[in-house]
């Protein structure tokens, strides 16, 4: 009985994912843009800061005053197992997002191994609650449609940080539209007050994984372009699988060295 619904879950995910190609490869006029082989670095260009510092400082007085204290007593509160398959059950909720990207990305190797990773966390995870894939060879990868339009050679654009969000780029941002509405397996079915539910239960859940770098950003003289150049080597990183070329290092050498 328990099985049936994981099943229903993974054919509702695999008709998203292939709605979702078909649509892009549509939207390109059956064409899908080259994919280059170095993609722009995620550029510093920062003209929004005073917008950018605004945004920031909302964002810090909810988390003071709602997100961390609900962390902390959601940390303390659940054991770490049950954490644990919290964890599990969202990030296999981005399988179909990934294996999208990975079949856009032209990577289709990574792609028959995340599609075998979600179905058989989906199945034998219960829903995704364990993950059973990764001690069977199949790893936690995420790719998202960010990724893929860096990929494609997009400029990421100025530095954005997003209410309750956080920091992107114009990219990124645009990026997250079709992964909330078309590749999420649950989008279809759930009422608004299922899916407020369930991003604020994923960002509590993701904010108390992160309670241990706290102090780290109270030591930081500027916390907003520490957490601006964080994100910037996070993604870039992201983009190019960890393995940036010689010549991004480079460019970001000289930026430390000339640029102030």
């Amino acid at each position: 009985m328990t099985r049936r619904p994981a099943i229903q879950l993974v054919g509702r995910s695999i008709r998203a994912t292939l709605a979702t190609v078909f649509a892009t490869l549509l939207l390109g006029c059956a064409t899908v843009p080259s994919i280059t082989e170095t993609p722009p670095a995620l550029s510093l260009v920062d003209p929004l800061e005073p917008f950018n510092r605004a945004i920031f400082s909302f964002n810090d007085v909810v988390d003071r005053g709602f997100l961390r204290p609900v962390a902390n007593v959601y940390q303390r509160a659940l054991p770490l197992g049950l954490r644990a398959s919290v964890g599990n059950f969202f990030d296999n909720l981005r399988g179909p997002t990934t294996i999208i990207n990975d079949l856009l990305q032209g990577d289709f190797t990574q792609a028959v191994r995340d599609f075998d990773r979600f179905t058989i966390n989906t199945t034998l995870g219960i829903a995704g609650l364990y993950d059973v894939a990764t001690p069977l060879g199949r790893p936690y990868h995420q790719e998202d449609y960010g990724q893929t339009l860096a990929i494609w050679g997009l400029s990421s654009g100025p530095y954005l940080v997003l209410p309750l969000v956080g920091p992107s780029t114009p990219r990124d941002a645009f990026g997250l539209l079709p992964e909330f509405f078309y590749s999420d397996p649950l989008a279809s079915n759930a009422s608004t007050h299922q899916q407020v539910f369930r991003y604020t239960l994923r960002a509590i859940d993701i904010r108390a994984s992160l309670l241990k770098t706290d102090r780290l950003l109270q030591l930081q003289i500027d916390p907003y372009l520490f957490v601006r150049e964080a994100y910037r080597q996070q993604r870039q990183a992201e983009i190019y699988d960890g393995r940036p070329p010689e010549s991004v290092e480079m460019l970001d050498l000289e930026k430390a060295l000339f640029n102030d």
